[in-house]
Protein backbone atom coordinates (compact mmCIF):
# COMPACT_ATOMS: atom_id res chain seq x y z
CA UNK A 1 0.00 0.00 0.00
CA UNK A 2 0.98 3.63 -0.47
CA UNK A 3 0.70 6.13 2.35
CA UNK A 4 2.34 9.19 0.79
CA UNK A 5 4.26 10.40 -2.29
CA UNK A 6 6.28 13.62 -2.56
CA UNK A 7 7.79 15.05 -5.76
CA UNK A 8 9.76 18.16 -6.66
CA UNK A 9 11.43 19.51 -9.81
CA UNK A 10 10.01 17.05 -12.34
CA UNK A 11 8.59 18.39 -15.61
CA UNK A 12 6.04 21.12 -14.64
CA UNK A 13 6.39 20.29 -10.93
CA UNK A 14 8.63 22.92 -9.35
CA UNK A 15 8.20 23.04 -5.57
CA UNK A 16 7.35 19.91 -3.61
CA UNK A 17 3.85 18.51 -4.04
CA UNK A 18 2.35 15.91 -1.72
CA UNK A 19 -0.08 13.14 -2.65
CA UNK A 20 -1.28 11.83 0.72
CA UNK A 21 -3.32 8.63 0.74
CA UNK A 22 -3.78 8.65 4.51
CA UNK A 23 -7.42 9.45 5.17
CA UNK A 24 -8.37 12.71 6.82
CA UNK A 25 -10.36 13.00 10.00
CA UNK A 26 -13.86 13.21 8.51
CA UNK A 27 -16.84 12.21 10.65
CA UNK A 28 -19.76 13.42 8.55
CA UNK A 29 -22.74 11.24 7.76
CA UNK A 30 -21.69 10.88 4.11
CA UNK A 31 -18.12 9.87 4.97
CA UNK A 32 -19.41 7.26 7.41
CA UNK A 33 -21.57 5.84 4.62
CA UNK A 34 -18.39 5.48 2.54
CA UNK A 35 -16.46 3.41 5.08
CA UNK A 36 -15.68 0.87 2.32
CA UNK A 37 -13.52 3.55 0.62
CA UNK A 38 -10.85 3.26 3.32
CA UNK A 39 -9.00 0.47 5.09
CA UNK A 40 -6.99 0.25 8.29
CA UNK A 41 -3.24 -0.04 8.65
CA UNK A 42 -2.69 -0.13 12.38
CA UNK A 43 -4.20 3.11 13.69
CA UNK A 44 -4.03 4.77 10.26
CA UNK A 45 -6.94 4.84 7.84
CA UNK A 46 -5.81 4.62 4.22
CA UNK A 47 -7.67 5.65 1.05
CA UNK A 48 -8.35 3.03 -1.62
CA UNK A 49 -8.82 5.49 -4.50
CA UNK A 50 -7.77 9.08 -5.22
CA UNK A 51 -8.71 11.22 -8.23
CA UNK A 52 -6.67 14.03 -9.82
CA UNK A 53 -8.73 16.79 -11.45
CA UNK A 54 -7.43 19.79 -13.37
CA UNK A 55 -7.41 21.72 -16.61
CA UNK A 56 -5.45 20.58 -19.64
CA UNK A 57 -1.73 21.40 -19.23
CA UNK A 58 -2.13 21.84 -15.47
CA UNK A 59 0.26 18.95 -14.78
CA UNK A 60 -1.92 15.91 -14.03
CA UNK A 61 -0.09 13.76 -16.55
CA UNK A 62 3.26 15.11 -15.36
CA UNK A 63 2.55 13.91 -11.83
CA UNK A 64 1.83 10.41 -13.12
CA UNK A 65 4.77 10.54 -15.53
CA UNK A 66 7.13 11.56 -12.71
CA UNK A 67 5.94 8.71 -10.46
CA UNK A 68 6.35 6.23 -13.31
CA UNK A 69 9.86 7.46 -14.01
CA UNK A 70 10.94 7.31 -10.36
CA UNK A 71 9.50 3.85 -9.81
CA UNK A 72 11.05 2.50 -13.00
CA UNK A 73 14.45 3.79 -11.82
CA UNK A 74 14.32 1.22 -9.03
CA UNK A 75 13.93 -1.74 -11.35
CA UNK A 76 16.11 -0.65 -14.28
CA UNK A 77 18.88 1.66 -13.02
CA UNK A 78 21.28 -1.24 -12.41
CA UNK A 79 21.38 -1.65 -16.22
CA UNK A 80 22.60 1.91 -16.89
CA UNK A 81 26.08 2.63 -18.20
CA UNK A 82 28.18 5.78 -17.89
CA UNK A 83 26.65 7.32 -21.00
CA UNK A 84 23.07 7.11 -19.73
CA UNK A 85 21.00 10.27 -19.44
CA UNK A 86 17.89 9.90 -17.29
CA UNK A 87 14.59 10.25 -19.17
CA UNK A 88 13.02 13.21 -17.38
CA UNK A 89 13.21 16.99 -17.47
CA UNK A 90 13.43 19.28 -14.44
CA UNK A 91 11.30 22.43 -14.20
CA UNK A 92 12.63 24.59 -17.02
CA UNK A 93 12.35 28.10 -15.57
CA UNK A 94 14.47 30.12 -13.14
CA UNK A 95 17.40 28.11 -11.72
CA UNK A 96 15.57 24.80 -11.44
CA UNK A 97 17.33 23.01 -14.35
CA UNK A 98 20.46 23.13 -12.19
CA UNK A 99 18.78 21.84 -9.03
CA UNK A 100 18.27 18.16 -8.05
CA UNK A 101 14.86 16.56 -8.51
CA UNK A 102 13.49 14.67 -5.50
CA UNK A 103 11.24 11.67 -4.92
CA UNK A 104 9.92 10.39 -1.59
CA UNK A 105 7.51 7.53 -1.02
CA UNK A 106 6.09 6.15 2.22
CA UNK A 107 4.69 2.68 1.63
CA UNK A 108 3.95 -0.66 3.27
CA UNK A 109 5.17 -4.05 2.10
CA UNK A 110 4.42 -7.26 3.99
CA UNK A 111 3.00 -5.16 6.86
CA UNK A 112 6.25 -3.23 7.32
CA UNK A 113 6.28 0.53 6.72
CA UNK A 114 9.16 2.00 4.69
CA UNK A 115 10.34 5.47 3.68
CA UNK A 116 12.37 5.52 0.49
CA UNK A 117 13.73 8.62 -1.24
CA UNK A 118 16.32 9.76 -3.74
CA UNK A 119 17.40 12.91 -5.53
CA UNK A 120 19.08 13.16 -8.91
CA UNK A 121 20.05 15.36 -11.80
CA UNK A 122 19.70 14.39 -15.44
CA UNK A 123 22.98 12.46 -15.30
CA UNK A 124 23.59 11.15 -11.76
CA UNK A 125 22.13 10.12 -8.41
CA UNK A 126 22.84 12.68 -5.66
CA UNK A 127 21.21 11.22 -2.54
CA UNK A 128 19.31 8.06 -1.59
CA UNK A 129 17.92 6.74 1.68
CA UNK A 130 15.81 3.91 3.04
CA UNK A 131 14.23 3.73 6.51
CA UNK A 132 11.76 1.29 7.99
CA UNK A 133 9.55 0.98 11.07
CA UNK A 134 10.15 -2.33 12.85
CA UNK A 135 7.87 -2.44 15.88
CA UNK A 136 6.63 1.06 15.07
CA UNK A 137 9.96 2.87 15.52
CA UNK A 138 11.90 4.48 12.67
CA UNK A 139 15.24 2.84 11.92
CA UNK A 140 17.87 3.43 9.25
CA UNK A 141 18.60 0.83 6.60
CA UNK A 142 20.98 3.05 4.65
CA UNK A 143 21.67 6.62 3.55
CA UNK A 144 23.74 7.88 0.65
CA UNK A 145 25.00 11.35 -0.18
CA UNK A 146 27.40 11.67 -3.09
CA UNK A 147 28.36 15.18 -1.93
CA UNK A 148 30.00 13.93 1.27
CA UNK A 149 33.75 13.43 1.03
CA UNK A 150 35.66 11.59 -1.67
CA UNK A 151 35.50 7.97 -0.57
CA UNK A 152 32.44 5.74 -0.74
CA UNK A 153 32.73 5.06 2.98
CA UNK A 154 32.14 8.76 3.59
CA UNK A 155 29.15 8.86 1.26
CA UNK A 156 27.26 5.84 2.62
CA UNK A 157 25.94 5.00 6.08
CA UNK A 158 24.23 1.74 7.09
CA UNK A 159 22.14 0.21 9.80
CA UNK A 160 22.41 -3.50 10.54
CA UNK A 161 19.87 -4.93 8.09
CA UNK A 162 21.95 -5.27 4.90
CA UNK A 163 24.70 -7.89 4.95
CA UNK A 164 28.10 -6.88 3.52
CA UNK A 165 26.72 -3.50 2.34
CA UNK A 166 30.06 -2.17 1.09
CA UNK A 167 30.34 -5.02 -1.43
CA UNK A 168 27.26 -3.55 -3.08
CA UNK A 169 28.61 0.01 -2.77
CA UNK A 170 31.73 -0.93 -4.72
CA UNK A 171 29.47 -2.06 -7.57
CA UNK A 172 27.14 0.96 -7.48
CA UNK A 173 27.91 3.82 -9.85
CA UNK A 174 26.45 7.31 -9.68
CA UNK A 175 24.04 6.26 -12.43
CA UNK A 176 22.57 3.49 -10.29
CA UNK A 177 20.28 3.42 -7.27
CA UNK A 178 21.78 1.40 -4.43
CA UNK A 179 18.48 -0.44 -3.94
CA UNK A 180 18.51 -1.53 -7.57
CA UNK A 181 22.09 -2.85 -7.37
CA UNK A 182 21.61 -4.47 -3.94
CA UNK A 183 18.58 -6.37 -5.17
CA UNK A 184 20.59 -7.64 -8.14
CA UNK A 185 23.27 -8.77 -5.67
CA UNK A 186 20.73 -10.78 -3.66
CA UNK A 187 20.42 -8.58 -0.53
CA UNK A 188 17.15 -9.53 1.16
CA UNK A 189 15.68 -6.15 2.14
CA UNK A 190 16.63 -4.65 -1.23
CA UNK A 191 14.92 -7.55 -3.00
CA UNK A 192 11.80 -6.80 -0.94
CA UNK A 193 11.84 -3.16 -2.06
CA UNK A 194 12.58 -4.10 -5.67
CA UNK A 195 9.71 -6.59 -5.65
CA UNK A 196 7.33 -3.95 -4.31
CA UNK A 197 8.12 -1.51 -7.12
CA UNK A 198 8.26 -4.18 -9.81
CA UNK A 199 5.29 -6.36 -8.83
CA UNK A 200 3.00 -4.39 -6.49
CA UNK A 201 3.00 -0.79 -7.75
CA UNK A 202 1.59 -1.27 -11.28
CA UNK A 203 2.19 1.71 -13.56
CA UNK A 204 -0.43 1.06 -16.26
CA UNK A 205 -2.92 -1.43 -17.71
CA UNK A 206 -0.48 -2.83 -20.28
CA UNK A 207 3.28 -2.73 -20.35
CA UNK A 208 5.10 -0.77 -17.66
CA UNK A 209 5.25 -3.51 -15.03
CA UNK A 210 1.93 -5.29 -15.53
CA UNK A 211 2.06 -9.09 -15.74
CA UNK A 212 1.76 -10.91 -19.06
CA UNK A 213 -1.63 -11.54 -20.64
CA UNK A 214 -1.01 -15.31 -20.71
CA UNK A 215 -0.35 -15.52 -16.97
CA UNK A 216 -3.27 -13.26 -16.08
CA UNK A 217 -5.66 -15.25 -18.27
CA UNK A 218 -4.52 -18.55 -16.79
CA UNK A 219 -5.14 -17.28 -13.24
CA UNK A 220 -8.27 -15.19 -13.77
CA UNK A 221 -10.29 -16.52 -16.72
CA UNK A 222 -13.52 -17.22 -14.81
CA UNK A 223 -13.29 -13.96 -12.86
CA UNK A 224 -12.67 -12.09 -16.12
CA UNK A 225 -15.79 -13.57 -17.71
CA UNK A 226 -17.80 -12.59 -14.63
CA UNK A 227 -16.36 -9.04 -14.65
CA UNK A 228 -17.11 -8.64 -18.37
CA UNK A 229 -20.68 -9.87 -17.80
CA UNK A 230 -21.23 -7.28 -15.06
CA UNK A 231 -19.91 -4.65 -17.49
CA UNK A 232 -22.66 -5.71 -19.97
CA UNK A 233 -20.28 -7.49 -22.34
CA UNK A 234 -21.62 -10.68 -24.00
CA UNK A 235 -18.39 -12.75 -24.14
CA UNK A 236 -19.15 -16.08 -22.46
CA UNK A 237 -15.95 -18.03 -23.07
CA UNK A 238 -12.28 -17.44 -23.85
CA UNK A 239 -9.74 -19.92 -25.20
CA UNK A 240 -6.02 -19.42 -25.74
CA UNK A 241 -3.45 -21.26 -27.80
CA UNK A 242 0.22 -20.67 -28.52
CA UNK A 243 1.07 -20.57 -32.20
CA UNK A 244 4.22 -20.00 -34.21
CA UNK A 245 3.90 -16.91 -36.37
CA UNK A 246 6.15 -16.24 -39.36
CA UNK A 247 7.84 -12.88 -39.77
CA UNK A 248 10.87 -11.07 -41.15
CA UNK A 249 13.96 -9.98 -39.26
CA UNK A 250 16.74 -7.63 -40.38
CA UNK A 251 20.24 -8.98 -39.81
CA UNK A 252 23.46 -6.94 -40.15
CA UNK A 253 26.81 -8.61 -40.78
CA UNK A 254 29.57 -6.36 -39.45
CA UNK A 255 32.29 -8.33 -41.22
CA UNK A 256 30.82 -7.82 -44.70
CA UNK A 257 28.97 -4.59 -43.91
CA UNK A 258 25.87 -6.18 -45.41
CA UNK A 259 22.23 -6.21 -44.30
CA UNK A 260 20.05 -9.23 -45.02
CA UNK A 261 16.47 -10.24 -44.32
CA UNK A 262 15.81 -13.61 -42.71
CA UNK A 263 12.61 -15.52 -42.04
CA UNK A 264 11.83 -16.06 -38.37
CA UNK A 265 9.12 -17.83 -36.40
CA UNK A 266 7.96 -16.29 -33.14
CA UNK A 267 5.59 -17.72 -30.56
CA UNK A 268 2.28 -15.85 -30.42
CA UNK A 269 -0.67 -16.18 -28.03
CA UNK A 270 -3.87 -16.61 -30.03
CA UNK A 271 -7.03 -15.60 -28.15
CA UNK A 272 -10.43 -16.85 -29.29
CA UNK A 273 -13.69 -15.52 -27.84
CA UNK A 274 -17.25 -16.87 -27.88
CA UNK A 275 -20.39 -14.77 -27.53
CA UNK A 276 -23.73 -15.29 -25.79
CA UNK A 277 -25.88 -15.13 -28.95
CA UNK A 278 -23.91 -17.93 -30.71
CA UNK A 279 -21.65 -19.61 -28.14
CA UNK A 280 -20.20 -22.15 -30.60
CA UNK A 281 -18.99 -19.63 -33.18
CA UNK A 282 -15.36 -18.57 -32.56
CA UNK A 283 -14.16 -14.96 -32.89
CA UNK A 284 -10.53 -14.11 -33.47
CA UNK A 285 -9.87 -11.67 -30.64
CA UNK A 286 -7.24 -9.67 -32.49
CA UNK A 287 -9.10 -9.09 -35.75
CA UNK A 288 -12.81 -9.52 -35.01
CA UNK A 289 -13.41 -7.88 -31.63
CA UNK A 290 -14.02 -4.14 -31.41
CA UNK A 291 -11.37 -1.75 -30.10
CA UNK A 292 -13.59 -1.04 -27.08
CA UNK A 293 -13.98 -4.73 -26.24
CA UNK A 294 -10.23 -5.33 -26.53
CA UNK A 295 -9.44 -2.39 -24.29
CA UNK A 296 -11.96 -3.47 -21.65
CA UNK A 297 -10.60 -7.03 -21.84
CA UNK A 298 -7.02 -5.97 -21.03
CA UNK A 299 -8.10 -3.45 -18.42
CA UNK A 300 -10.16 -6.01 -16.53
CA UNK A 301 -7.36 -8.58 -16.70
CA UNK A 302 -4.96 -6.17 -15.00
CA UNK A 303 -7.49 -4.90 -12.48
CA UNK A 304 -8.51 -8.39 -11.37
CA UNK A 305 -4.90 -9.21 -10.55
CA UNK A 306 -4.52 -5.93 -8.66
CA UNK A 307 -7.68 -6.13 -6.55
CA UNK A 308 -7.14 -9.82 -5.75
CA UNK A 309 -3.59 -9.24 -4.56
CA UNK A 310 -3.96 -5.80 -2.94
CA UNK A 311 -1.70 -4.00 -5.39
CA UNK A 312 -1.66 -0.38 -6.57
CA UNK A 313 -2.62 0.89 -10.04
CA UNK A 314 -1.59 4.24 -11.53
CA UNK A 315 -3.67 5.45 -14.51
CA UNK A 316 -3.66 8.66 -16.53
CA UNK A 317 -7.03 9.75 -18.00
CA UNK A 318 -8.99 6.77 -16.72
CA UNK A 319 -11.97 7.63 -18.94
CA UNK A 320 -10.00 7.33 -22.20
CA UNK A 321 -12.14 5.31 -24.68
CA UNK A 322 -14.34 4.02 -21.85
CA UNK A 323 -18.01 4.67 -21.15
CA UNK A 324 -18.54 6.67 -17.91
CA UNK A 325 -20.46 3.74 -16.41
CA UNK A 326 -17.45 1.46 -16.98
CA UNK A 327 -15.13 3.99 -15.33
CA UNK A 328 -17.42 4.15 -12.33
CA UNK A 329 -17.50 0.33 -12.25
CA UNK A 330 -13.67 0.22 -12.16
CA UNK A 331 -13.48 2.72 -9.31
CA UNK A 332 -16.12 0.84 -7.34
CA UNK A 333 -14.17 -2.41 -7.79
CA UNK A 334 -11.25 -0.80 -5.97
CA UNK A 335 -13.46 0.67 -3.26
CA UNK A 336 -14.98 -2.79 -2.74
CA UNK A 337 -11.55 -4.44 -2.49
CA UNK A 338 -9.73 -5.29 0.70
CA UNK A 339 -6.62 -3.09 0.34
CA UNK A 340 -6.08 -2.44 -3.38
CA UNK A 341 -5.43 1.19 -4.37
CA UNK A 342 -6.08 3.27 -7.49
CA UNK A 343 -4.52 6.64 -8.35
CA UNK A 344 -6.06 8.16 -11.47
CA UNK A 345 -6.43 11.41 -13.36
CA UNK A 346 -9.71 12.31 -15.02
CA UNK A 347 -11.82 15.06 -16.59
CA UNK A 348 -15.08 13.23 -15.82
CA UNK A 349 -16.87 15.64 -13.49
CA UNK A 350 -19.78 13.21 -13.00
CA UNK A 351 -17.46 11.33 -10.66
CA UNK A 352 -17.28 14.42 -8.43
CA UNK A 353 -19.99 13.08 -6.17
CA UNK A 354 -19.67 13.13 -2.39
CA UNK A 355 -22.12 10.25 -2.21
CA UNK A 356 -19.41 8.10 -3.82
CA UNK A 357 -16.09 9.79 -2.95
CA UNK A 358 -14.88 11.29 0.30
CA UNK A 359 -13.50 14.83 0.26
CA UNK A 360 -9.96 13.52 0.88
CA UNK A 361 -10.19 11.29 -2.20
CA UNK A 362 -10.48 14.30 -4.52
CA UNK A 363 -7.32 16.20 -5.49
CA UNK A 364 -7.00 19.25 -7.72
CA UNK A 365 -4.05 20.03 -10.00
CA UNK A 366 -3.62 23.69 -10.87
CA UNK A 367 -1.13 25.63 -12.98
CA UNK A 368 0.24 28.59 -11.02
CA UNK A 369 1.27 31.93 -12.50
CA UNK A 370 4.89 30.79 -12.86
CA UNK A 371 3.68 27.78 -14.96
CA UNK A 372 4.40 25.29 -12.17
CA UNK A 373 2.04 22.58 -10.96
CA UNK A 374 0.25 22.79 -7.63
CA UNK A 375 -1.59 19.90 -5.94
CA UNK A 376 -4.18 20.15 -3.15
CA UNK A 377 -7.20 18.27 -1.86
CA UNK A 378 -10.88 19.11 -1.43
CA UNK A 379 -10.22 18.13 2.19
CA UNK A 380 -8.16 21.34 2.48
CA UNK A 381 -11.34 23.40 2.01
CA UNK A 382 -12.70 23.42 5.54
CA UNK A 383 -15.68 25.57 4.55
CA UNK A 384 -16.88 23.16 1.85
CA UNK A 385 -19.58 20.98 3.39
CA UNK A 386 -20.63 17.50 2.30
CA UNK A 387 -24.10 18.80 1.48
CA UNK A 388 -22.74 21.08 -1.28
CA UNK A 389 -22.57 20.19 -4.99
CA UNK A 390 -18.87 19.58 -5.62
CA UNK A 391 -19.26 19.13 -9.39
CA UNK A 392 -21.04 22.46 -9.77
CA UNK A 393 -18.51 24.23 -7.54
CA UNK A 394 -15.61 22.76 -9.51
CA UNK A 395 -17.02 23.80 -12.89
CA UNK A 396 -17.65 27.30 -11.52
CA UNK A 397 -13.94 27.57 -10.66
CA UNK A 398 -14.32 27.37 -6.87
CA UNK A 399 -11.13 25.27 -6.65
CA UNK A 400 -9.22 27.01 -9.50
CA UNK A 401 -8.24 23.83 -11.36
CA UNK A 402 -10.40 24.48 -14.47
CA UNK A 403 -9.66 26.29 -17.75
CA UNK A 404 -11.05 29.83 -18.00
CA UNK A 405 -12.24 30.16 -21.59
CA UNK A 406 -13.34 33.46 -23.13
CA UNK A 407 -15.46 32.10 -25.98
CA UNK A 408 -17.29 35.32 -26.72
CA UNK A 409 -18.60 35.78 -30.26
CA UNK A 410 -16.03 38.53 -30.82
CA UNK A 411 -13.12 36.23 -29.91
CA UNK A 412 -14.47 33.29 -31.90
CA UNK A 413 -14.94 35.46 -35.01
CA UNK A 414 -11.39 36.79 -34.68
CA UNK A 415 -10.15 33.19 -34.96
CA UNK A 416 -12.49 32.14 -37.78
CA UNK A 417 -12.08 35.31 -39.84
CA UNK A 418 -8.33 35.51 -39.26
Amino acid sequence: MILEIRLSNFFSIKDEIVLDLRAGNINTQKSKALKQNVFDFGKTKVLKTVALYGANASGKSNIIKAIRFCNSMVFISHTFNENTTFSFMPFKFKAYPNKPSTYFIRFVSNNVEYEYSFSLTGTEIITESLYYYPKGRRAKIFTRDERLGKSKKEKYSFGTLIKRPMDVVENTSRKTLYVSRASQMDRIVAKEIFKYFNETFILGYNGFNARSVEILLTENKELLLQALKIADNDIVDIKTKKELQKGKNLKFDFASNHTSVEDVEEEHLKITTYHKSSPKIPFDFNTEESAGTKKLFFIMLTILDIVKNNKILLIDEIESSLHPAIVEYIIEMFNASKQAQLIYSTHNTKLLNLNKLRKDQIFFVNKKEDASTDLYSLYDYNDFRDTMDVEKAYLQGRFDAVPFIDDSTKNLKSIIDG
